[in-house]
């Protein structure tokens, strides 16, 4: 599993024995800069999520999480670690993480919480495993299977389905996968992308080819995502509206239709 984003570089102890206690690999930054500087000279590939401790500086923690979320791949999912006294400070913020944790806390809720949030994007916390519905990778041995019935993946194949369950239920363009799964210095097209999602659904099979889905006149996304017009999206998640919220938004002139998604 790829290391965990943390901000600030200097974390507060219980913290760092919390992630030391799970085995997880964690990567700290001073700022936004030094995500992309990691990422260049290739010191890591990407993250699995972030872990955000306030500490004394909210709204530093605050900006941090947005740049996290405006991302051309949003940072999923987010853990804001913030003070007793800061609690009052989450109102009309609560887009900007997927759970908060109150320090000082115990390792093992630190832990419990980072746990559930992996769960709820398809993650696991082993390292050499991904785990989404049937599909299991194993990044140890570049081995897939569906079921319980292995794959025999080439090598792209294999890693073009490792990003995609790697990051459900976010959409990403043709241009997109051919720069994070290729590379750069690829200059094939688009259409390279279309053939390996073609051949990755056929050796899915029938069952479970639907994993990997088509937002027409954008590109592909793995899983499934509920979503219903006029409930507020989170991270492939929905919720009713809020108290004395109206059941839905009045269509209006200005409203455009989502992107339709097939699973062929």
């Amino acid at each position: 599993m790829d290391p965990l984003l943390c901000f600030p570089a200097d974390l507060p102890a219980e913290v760092t024995l919390a992630l030391q206690s799970a085995g997880l690999g964690h990567h700290g930054v001073s700022g936004p800069e030094e995500i992309a500087a990691s990422e260049s000279d290739g010191r890591t590939a990407g993250y699995a999520g972030a872990l955000v401790v306030a500490g004394d500086d909210m709204t530093a923690a605050v900006a941090f999480c947005r740049h996290l979320r405006l991302r051309e791949v949003p940072m999923t999912p987010l853990l804001l670690a913030i003070g007793p006294e800061q609690v009052g400070e989450l109102l009309l913020r609560d887009d900007l993480y997927d759970d908060f944790c109150v320090l000082p806390a115990r390792p093992e809720e630190l832990v419990a919480r980072l746990q559930h949030l992996f769960w709820r994007t398809g993650q696991s916390m082993r390292p050499d495993i991904i785990e989404y519905g049937p599909l299991m990778l194993n990044l140890e041995t570049y081995q897939a299977a569906v079921s319980g019935r292995v794959l025999d993946l080439t090598y792209m194949e294999y890693e073009l389905l490792r990003f995609l369950a790697g990051h459900p239920a976010k959409v990403f363009t043709r241009e997109t996968l051919l720069s994070r799964v290729w590379g750069y210095e690829y200059y094939g097209g688009a259409r390279t992308v279309d053939v390996h999602i073609r051949r990755l659904r056929a050796k899915l099979g029938e069952e479970h080819a639907h994993l990997i889905q088509t937002v027409r006149s954008v590109g592909y996304r793995f899983g499934q995502v509920a979503w219903h017009p006029g409930v507020a999206p989170r991270n492939g998640l929905t919720g009713g509206p809020g108290p004395g919220a109206p059941a839905g938004p009045a269509p209006g002139p200005s409203s455009a239709p989502a992107p339709q998604t097939t699973g062929a």
